[in-house]
């Protein structure tokens, strides 16, 4: 084989350490405890290439990722609730359980919905904060 460096690998591998996370790892022994034993405690020094070690985009993306798992995890629940509102009317002899398991339902889906709408302004707020690290002002005239 031809002497060099071959890239024949199913990963693809990032240059340097860019996107990199560095820890510090510490190992304790818990005397203390009622337990006893040893505690590892990790702590993330700094992860990506941004300015202070964070990379916006990523924290945007994963943000963004999240809103969409909590908009789809609203409309799945909402779904089963209006199945158990169904099932109610379908089965009068375990009606008091699926009206139980509609209400359950229908929390779940307003929760799912809660945390969408809180994912969409973290990832708001990721986006002013990549922008600001990469020198782009909002000038608020009002």
């Amino acid at each position: 084989m031809a002497e060099g460096k071959h890239d024949h690998h199913l990963f693809h591998h990032k240059k340097d350490d860019e996107g990199a996370a560095y820890s510090e790892t510490a190992t304790t022994y818990a005397s203390g405890s009622p337990w006893g034993g040893y505690t590892e405690t990790t702590e993330v020094t700094g992860v990506g290439s941004g300015p202070g070690g964070v990379d916006y985009r990523k924290e945007e993306k994963h943000h963004k990722h999240l809103e969409e798992l909590g908009e789809l995890g609203g409309v799945a629940a909402g779904a089963y609730a209006l199945h158990e509102k169904h099932q109610a009317e379908k089965d009068p002899e375990h009606a008091r359980r699926h009206r139980m398991e509609e209400e359950m339902a229908a929390a779940a889906a307003v929760g799912g919905g809660g945390f969408a709408f809180h994912e969409h302004h973290e990832k708001k707020e990721a986006k002013r904060a990549d922008e600001e690290a990469h020198g782009k002002k909002h000038h608020h005239l009002f």
